[in-house]
């Protein structure tokens, strides 16, 4: 599967690539693009990394330029009507912050439910199975914050 993504010959899931990401102990931002410089950037939207997960149609957009020595990164979701998507375990340390902007998201994380409405926000660490559903009739919109506090 590696060698078929690597060629460009298949698109992973949001599963698949979750579980690529763990198991290399870095995040889907560091994945999909490379560390930067720290110094004062324009990180516009022609250099944000863009994944599309053919499976349920779920779209995140790093909106952060990653920094070797950096903790945080943020990323923009959308999640189609009626749709899913679940993350394997990230390592020990990470820990997410939700907030939905538009529709409503509904966040399983390890079994326990949490129903996210616009507006509201979600903290949890992120070492452990997490699920994202669309449950709504519409997108549902959302940001996420990744806080690795190993990389400190």
């Amino acid at each position: 599967m590696i060698s078929k993504i690597e060629r460009g010959a298949s698109v992973p899931t949001a599963t698949v690539l979750g579980k690529l990401a763990a198991a290399l102990q870095v995040s889907l931002s560091q994945l999909l693009g490379g560390f930067h410089a720290r110094q004062p950037r324009l990180h516009g939207r022609e250099r944000q990394a863009v994944y599309h997960d053919p499976a349920s149609g779920f779209e995140r957009r790093s909106l952060s330029p990653l920094f070797e020595d950096g903790a945080v990164d943020l990323a923009f979701n959308v999640l189609p009507p009626g749709k899913s998507v679940e993350f394997p375990p990230h390592h020990a340390g990470v820990e997410e912050f939700l907030v939905v902007h538009e529709g409503a998201l509904t966040v399983v994380i390890d079994g326990r439910r949490f129903d996210v409405a616009a507006g509201d926000t979600l903290f949890f660490p992120s070492d452990c199975v997490h699920e994202f559903r669309n449950e709504g009739g519409e997108p549902a919109v959302f940001y996420i914050v990744i806080n690795d506090r190993t990389r400190r």
